[in-house]
C-alpha cells in the first residue's frame, strides 16, 4: 500500500492512498561494468534532462482557461509542458504533461514565483493544489501572497499520459477475496491475480513501463521549473512527493531554491520499496490502535466499546461477518479494509469512519454499505482509482529490483502478520505484481546532499501510518543543513495541511524568507478530532 495516499482496495490498493519497498542482492552482485553502464545512462539521462529545460524554458507555458471537464474554474489556468518520455533520448517521443496554476494573491513585489505542489502516491495528482487559494484555506493564506500555485498530474497519471493496467470497472468490482489467507490455495489465488495484473500492465502500458520512475519525474519537474520561467524550484511534496523531492534535490541540487517535504518516506536505497511496505504494516497496526483507544474514549458518542479490545472485538466481529456473507452482497474484508484504512491514515477520517462504524452495531448497515462499496456508476472516478493504483504500481516496480523469490514474501508477511494484521496481507497482495514486473527495474538514487542545496524543511509527525517517523530522521540526515519539526504524539499523514500554529507558522516563515529555526523543533500535536 506504500505508495501514499488511501482509497478504495483492490487486488491491490485502492487508488487513494499508496505506500512502498526493496532488496539489495541484485546491486552487490553486479559486475563492475554493470556499474560504469548504469553511471554512463545517468550521465546521457543528465544531459537530456538538461536539453528538455532548456527547450521549455524557450517555450514557456500557453496559460488558458481549464478544460470544462477537468473542474477548475477561473482564476485557474491550464497549460501543458512537453517532457521526453525517456531522458537518454531527448528529441525522442514525447509525452505532454497537465500543469495548472493560480497567480500570487498578494503585490507584484510580494511574488516570489511559483510553489511547485507534489501530493503523493506514487499516482496522485496535484492538479487541485490551486484551490487551496480559491476555496480561501486559512493554513496557506500567508503563503499564497507570495507564490503562484502550481499544480501537475505526474507522467502517468490523470492527463499526463495516462496510463491502465485493467479495465477499470474490472478494478472496483467487489466483493473482492479476503486478504488475509486461510490456504495455500488462497495464497495461490492472489499470486495468480498479482501476476496478472502485472500483464495487464504490460498490455496496455508496455512502452511507458520502463520509463515510469522516480528520478523520470523528477527530471519532469525540473523540465517544469523551466518552463515556469523559474531559475529554482520552490517545491512542496508530502508522502511519495517528500521521496520525489529527495530525488530532485540529489539530481538537481543546485536547483532548489525552497523546499518542504512532509510526512517523509525514508529514501534509503535499502528501503525502496520492499522494506518501506513491511515498515508501513508496523506503522499501521500502531496508528489503527490509537484510533481504537480514542473511540474507546469516546464511548458515549460511539457505544462501541469502551476499551481497546472491545472496540477490536467489534471490529473483527464486523469482519468475521462480511467474510461470512458480504454485506449488501458486496463489502467483504476487502473492501472493510479499504474503508476503515483511512482512519489510521488522517484524523480528519476519525470521526466519519467512527460514526459510520457505529451506526453498522446499532443495526443501520446500508451506512457501511454506502461508505466501503464501489460504485460502479461512477465512472469517472472508477478510472481515476485504476490509474492511480496502475501508476503506484508501475513506479514502485520500476523504482528498485523486487525479491522474486515467493518463499520470502510469504515468510516476511506470515511473519509480520502475526503481530501486525491490520494491512499486512492486503499491503502484500497490493505490491506483489513486483515480483513479477514485466519490464526493467532500477537501482534506486542514492539520496545524498549535492553542491549548491540549501536547507530543507522537514515536517513529519511522530507515530505516521504511511510514511514512520523514521523516514523523518533518515532524510534529515542524509540532507546537510535541513531542518526537522516533528509533531509529538501525533500521527495523521500530511501535517502541512493541518491546523497547528507551531508548525504553520515555520512554513510560512522558511517559505516567505528561508529562515529556519537554528535547531530541530518538536511540536505539540494538532488539536485531536472531537466527535
Amino acid at each position: 500500500m506504500s505508495g501514499i495516499r488511501p482509497t478504495r482496495r483492490v487486488t491491490a490498493f485502492g487508488s487513494a492512498g499508496a505506500l512502498v519497498t526493496a532488496t539489495l542482492i541484485a546491486g552487490a552482485v553486479a559486475a563492475p561494468s554493470a556499474s560504469a553502464d548504469s553511471r554512463q545512462g545517468q550521465d546521457r539521462e543528465a544531459r537530456g534532462a538538461a536539453v528538455a529545460a532548456a527547450k521549455a524554458a524557450k517555450a514557456g507555458i500557453d496559460w488558458q482557461d481549464c478544460p470544462a471537464d477537468w473542474g477548475f474554474a477561473k482564476p485557474i489556468q491550464c497549460g501543458w509542458v512537453s517532457v521526453p518520455l525517456d531522458y537518454a533520448h531527448p528529441n525522442g517521443k514525447q509525452i505532454k504533461l497537465a500543469v495548472d496554476r493560480i497567480a500570487n494573491t498578494g503585490t507584484k513585489a510580494e511574488r516570489q514565483g511559483a510553489l511547485v505542489y507534489n501530493p503523493g502516491g506514487p499516482g496522485a495528482s496535484g492538479m487541485r493544489f490551486p484551490t487551496r487559494v480559491t476555496n480561501k484555506n486559512p493554513v496557506w493564506a500567508n503563503t499564497a501572497k507570495g507564490y503562484d500555485f502550481v499544480g501537475f498530474d505526474p507522467r502517468g497519471v490523470g492527463h499526463s499520459a495516462p496510463i491502465s493496467c485493467i479495465d477499470p470497472q474490472e478494478f472496483v468490482k467487489a466483493p473482492k477475496a479476503d486478504p488475509v489467507p486461510d490456504s495455500e490455495a488462497d495464497k495461490r489465488a492472489q499470486r495468480k491475480l498479482a501476476a496478472e495484473y502485472a500483464d495487464g500492465c504490460a498490455e496496455r502500458s508496455g512502452a511507458m513501463l520502463p520509463q515510469m520512475t522516480t528520478p523520470n519525474t523528477a527530471r519532469d519537474l525540473d523540465v517544469i521549473r523551466a518552463a515556469l520561467g523559474e531559475k529554482k524550484l520552490n517545491f512542496l511534496g508530502v508522502s511519495y512527493g517528500t521521496y520525489l523531492g529527495a530525488v530532485y534535490g540529489t539530481l538537481f541540487p543546485g536547483h532548489v531554491r525552497r523546499m518542504v517535504v512532509d510526512s517523509v518516506v525514508d529514501p534509503s536505497r535499502e528501503n525502496i520499496w520492499y522494506e518501506a511496505n513491511l515498515n508501513q504494516d508496523i506503522a499501521f497496526e500502531g496508528r489503527w490502535k490509537d484510533w481504537q483507544d480514542w473511540v474507546a474514549k469516546n464511548d458515549a458518542t460511539f457505544h462501541l466499546g469502551d476499551t481497546r479490545a472491545k472496540v477490536q472485538d467489534q471490529w473483527l466481529k464486523l469482519r468475521a461477518t462480511a467474510k461470512k456473507s458480504p454485506l449488501g452482497g458486496v463489502v467483504g474484508p476487502a473492501e472493510l479494509i479499504g474503508f476503515f484504512q483511512s482512519a489510521p491514515y488522517y484524523d480528519s477520517s476519525w470521526v466519519p469512519v467512527a460514526t459510520v462504524f457505529s451506526k453498522y452495531v446499532a443495526g443501520d448497515t446500508q451506512a457501511l454499505v454506502d461508505a466501503a462499496s464501489p460504485d460502479l456508476s461512477d465512472t469517472a472516478g472508477n478510472i481515476s482509482s485504476e490509474n492511480g493504483n496502475a501508476v503506484y504500481t508501475a513506479v514502485e516496480c520500476a523504482d528498485a529490483k523486487w525479491p522474486t523469490s515467493w518463499k520470502k514474501w510469504d515468510r516476511d508477511n506470515t511473519r509480520l502478520n502475526q503481530d501486525y494484521p491490520f494491512m499486512t496481507w492486503a499491503n502484500a497482495w497490493m505490491n506483489l505484481p513486483c515480483a513479477t514486473w514485466p519490464a526493467k527495474q532500477q537501482t534506486p538514487v542514492n539520496v545524498k546532499t549535492g553542491k549548491g542545496l540549501p536547507a530543507v524543511l522537514i515536517v513529519q509527525s511522530q507515530r505516521d501510518a504511511a510514511t514512520p517517523y523514521e523516514g523523518a530522521v533518515e532524510l534529515h540526515k542524509r540532507f546537510k543543513g535541513s531542518r526537522l519539526i516533528t509533531e509529538k504524539d501525533a500521527g495523521s499523514h500530511g501535517v502541512t495541511g493541518l491546523v497547528n500554529p507551531c508548525i504553520n507558522d515555520r512554513v510560512d516563515t522558511y517559505l516567505l524568507t528561508g529562515k529556519t529555526d537554528a535547531a530541530d523543533v518538536t511540536c505539540a500535536p494538532h488539536a485531536t478530532p472531537k466527535p
